[in-house]
């Protein structure tokens, strides 16, 4: 009887150190879990912010090649070209 008794106090043991260890991965899975949330979130700031130099970037070059850059007058012919056909379009989608 008394060797039952210690294979059943074993078990117990082993199932109380399996639960300890139960909680402490569920608590380091919760912590991580909270990290990554933040660095998505911190993600998708930092390529919000990409995403709105870019476009301040456009904006910029676009600006000094009206302003009579040499670098891009070609480029700014094919952009005010393109904005020409944008304008004519919606002039036709308007009038339909």
């Amino acid at each position: 009887m008394s060797n039952i008794e210690a294979i059943v106090d074993s078990l117990e043991d082993k199932i109380s150190k399996v639960l300890q260890r139960l909680e402490v991965l569920k608590q380091t899975n919760a912590e991580l879990s909270e990290e990554l949330k933040v660095s998505h979130q911190k993600l998708s700031q930092q390529e919000n912010r990409i995403t709105s130099w870019e476009e301040k970037y456009e904006t910029l070059k676009f600006t000094n090649s009206i302003l009579g850059s040499n670098e891009s007058k070609r480029e700014t012919k094919l952009k005010i070209n393109t904005l020409i056909r944008e304008i004519d379009y919606c002039i036709s989608q308007l009038s339909e």
